[in-house]
């Protein structure tokens, strides 16, 4: 059910992003509890000034290598499931690709279960 978006800056190579995919896939089925196969991933480079992010917002120490996560999901999750995945998306990236924790940016977008459909013009899930 969760589409993710995830825009990097340019000049990365194809694994290190299908790296970021993975981990962030690990995430959600490990966190969000979300069905082995519910993979929908848009995965984008930007040139630089195709990603504008203040580098010091909330006292956040950002870098031009900042990567930005989006995921349109369904609503109902818990505020202490939301705070998991974040720390389990960090901490992946940091682990698997040395990411700094400072410059991932997530954000997640919640929408009624009617809000999808996966194919064939249905609401599956409405």
């Amino acid at each position: 059910m969760p589409l993710a978006r995830i825009d990097v800056p340019a000049g990365n190579t194809p694994d290190y992003r299908a790296t970021i995919g993975a981990v962030v896939y690990d995430a959600m089925i490990e966190t969000l509890k979300v069905p082995k196969d519910d993979r929908f991933q848009i995965i984008a480079e930007h040139a630089p000034g195709g990603l504008v992010i203040d580098p010091t917002y909330l006292g956040i120490q950002r870098s031009a290598q900042c990567i930005i996560i989006q995921l349109t999901l369904n609503e109902g999750r818990s505020v202490e499931v939301k705070k998991a995945f974040y720390v389990a998306v960090a901490e992946g990236l940091h682990a698997r690709l040395a990411i700094r924790k400072e410059d991932v940016f997530i954000n997640l977008v919640e929408v009624k279960k009617e809000n999808w459909s996966f194919g064939n013009g249905e609401a599956q899930y409405a």
